[in-house]
Parts: structure tokens; C-alpha cells; sequence
């Protein structure tokens, strides 16, 4: 009975308010300086295919990978048995036609001197006329294919038209070739590009920058000024990036073909835009939002990030200068949520 009577007396325990201590800081706009790099490989701008122009089997090959050229260097050759044959009959053919010619001719001024005696008539004279311009015009025809054979000929070896490296070897000796089928790859080595995958989001952004700045793997402390030549205006079926080719100025012989370069493009916003750390960003159902303290309480505003300055998320809708946002511990919270500011917190993180 006692028991009954002090539980009856007893008051109930306060309910304590749950004040969760938060991490903060307080937005603010500026010109945000924006950096993004990316991996490449050193290229020749210009990189010939070369091939036959006629086709046949290769009997020689007079390079390798990495052999450098000069223009009017041989690099492969043909099987010319063929090619002389139907210069052969090409010649045959010269001669043949060449001799009813002059047989024309002769008929003709013979012919010419009986006019003369008046023992035949014009009608005689103008028909072996037409013959012999018949034959000089068979002899025409001949010389053409003649000469045509003989460049024919000539096809049977392949030579660089260009000062280069040789980059690539695609067909080898005892291989039967097509006319203009590729053989060998030889570029030039007097203009060299940087070739970067840059994803889609990027693209349009970073084609408008200047300041472009190319390092080399082998010597990272050297910088080589860059300027964007190009833009693919597809995306690579396989990586779904955008090829762009960063031309350089010519360099020393150090920078050479297949080497290993970094790119990096330095702009700043030409709008003042707010930056903030990626963990002040909450991800619920595809919405990014971002804890605004209000009046010691949290709320939760859905915001639209605009790009990524070095290790912070740039705002460009939802919030605005001079609000507090919480940048830590941003999923344990919940709207109306009590907090408190972790004393010695900074007033801004820009």
C-alpha cells in the first residue's frame, strides 16, 4: 500500500529535447577556379597509310617499326615478273602499230606521186590518207598504254613520300597484297599532338579554355604550353568519351611518339558560383540536397551542382550566400531536426 502511494507522488522524468552537434559552414559566392586533368599519349599529327598501287605479292621489306625515313626511302617491293610481262606486250604492241604506220606512210606518198602523173584519182589519194591517220592514231594509243605499263611497273616498289618514323608494319614478305590495301604507317615527327579522352559532361565546358598546360610522365617538371586543335564530335563507342587532340609547339627530340602526358585545363567561372564540400551533399532518390540551419533547426533544400572545383561541388541553384549548411554527418539528420554548431567551426569555407 505504501509502494502505491509513492509511485502516485512520484513525478514523471523531463523528456530531454535530442540536440544533435553538427559540423557547419556559411555559404559564399565567388569566381571559383576550376582545374581538370586527364591522361594521354604523345601522337604524330600527320600518319600516313601507305600501300601498292597495284596489287601482287611482297618479295622485300625494307624497315621496321621505328626505322626513320626519308622521302623517296624505299620501304617494300613487289613481285615485278607480272608487271614487266605486260610491259613487254605493251612494247610488242608499239612496234607492231609503229610498223603499219610507216607502211601507211610509204603507201601514201607513192599514191601522191601517181596523182602527180595523174594515174589515180583524189579518191585513191584521200583513202590511203585516211589510213595512214588511222595508223599514226593506233600508234597514239599504243605509246599511252606503253607508258601506262610502264608506271605500272614502277608501282611495284613502295616508297615514303614523307620524312618519318615508321609507326606500323601490316603486311609482311610472301603476303598477297590488293591494290591500295595499307602496308606500312610512317608519320612525321615535326608536329606532335596529345590525344585525351574527355567525358561528355566536360566537353562543352572545357572547349572554351585557354590555359592549357601538357606535362610529360617521363619529365613531370617540364610544362609544355597546349592548345585544344580539335574535338571529336562523337563519343568513342567503347570508353563513351570525346577525343580531343591538344596540339604542342615543336619540342626537343625528347618528346617522342607513344609517351605517356598529362593535360590540364585552369579556368575560372565567369559567374560567381558557391562551393561546398561533397560531404555537406545528401543523396535521396536521385534528389541532391543539401542541410540548411535554420533558427537552430535543420532543413533539408534540393539543389543543382554545376561542376567540380579541385575537391568541392559547385551550387549554381537552391541556396545562396550567407545561409549555414551542414558539411558532415549530413545522413543521420532529419527535417526540424534540433542542432547545435561545433564551437570553433569557421565562419566560411570557400
Amino acid at each position: 500500500m505504501l509502494g502505491l502511494l509513492l509511485a502516485a507522488c512520484s513525478k514523471p522524468a523531463d523528456k530531454t529535447e535530442d540536440i544533435r552537434p553538427v559540423r557547419s559552414m556559411v555559404l559564399s559566392a565567388s569566381n571559383v577556379g576550376v582545374n581538370a586533368e586527364f591522361a594521354g599519349d604523345v601522337r604524330a599529327r600527320f600518319e600516313s597509310r601507305l600501300g601498292f598501287r597495284v596489287g601482287g605479292k611482297i618479295t622485300a621489306r625494307k624497315v621496321d617499326v621505328g626505322s626513320t625515313v626519308r622521302r623517296g626511302q624505299v620501304l617494300m617491293q613487289l613481285d615485278p615478273q607480272d608487271l614487266r610481262l605486260s610491259q613487254e606486250q605493251s612494247m610488242a604492241n608499239l612496234r607492231a602499230v609503229e610498223t603499219n604506220r610507216d607502211l601507211a606512210k610509204a603507201d601514201m606518198k607513192r599514191y601522191q606521186e601517181l596523182r602527180v602523173k595523174n594515174f589515180v584519182s583524189q579518191a585513191v589519194i584521200d583513202g590511203k590518207v585516211a589510213a595512214w591517220q588511222a595508223a599514226q592514231a593506233s600508234v597514239d594509243a599504243a605509246q599511252a598504254g606503253y607508258r601506262g605499263q610502264a608506271n605500272q611497273a614502277g608501282y611495284a616498289t613502295l616508297v615514303s613520300d614523307l620524312d618519318g618514323v615508321v609507326t606500323a608494319i601490316e603486311a609482311e614478305v610472301g603476303q598477297v597484297v590488293a591494290p591500295g590495301t595499307p602496308v606500312v604507317r610512317v608519320a612525321r615527327v615535326d608536329e606532335k599532338e596529345i590525344v585525351i579522352g574527355i567525358p561528355e559532361d566536360k566537353v562543352d565546358a572545357l572547349r572554351k579554355v585557354a590555359d592549357v598546360t601538357v606535362r610529360l610522365w617521363a619529365s613531370p617538371t617540364a610544362v609544355i604550353q597546349g592548345k585544344i586543335r580539335e574535338v571529336s564530335p562523337v563519343a568513342d563507342p567503347a570508353t563513351r568519351t570525346y577525343a580531343v587532340k591538344v596540339s604542342i609547339p615543336p619540342a626537343s627530340p625528347d618528346v617522342r611518339l607513344g609517351m605517356t602526358a598529362t593535360v590540364q585545363f585552369s579556368s575560372t567561372t565567369p559567374t560567381p558560383l558557391i562551393a561546398v564540400p561533397l560531404t555537406a551533399l545528401h543523396q535521396e532518390k536521385n534528389v541532391t540536397s543539401v542541410w540548411i540551419v535554420e533558427n537552430g533547426a535543420v532543413r533539408l533544400t534540393p539543389v543543382q551542382m554545376g561542376g567540380v572545383a579541385g575537391n568541392q561541388i559547385l551550387l549554381v541553384a537552391g541556396v545562396n550566400p550567407g545561409e549555414t549548411v551542414v558539411t558532415a554527418g549530413v545522413n543521420l539528420l532529419k527535417n526540424g531536426q534540433k542542432v547545435s554548431l561545433l564551437a570553433g567551426e569557421p565562419a566560411s569555407d570557400k
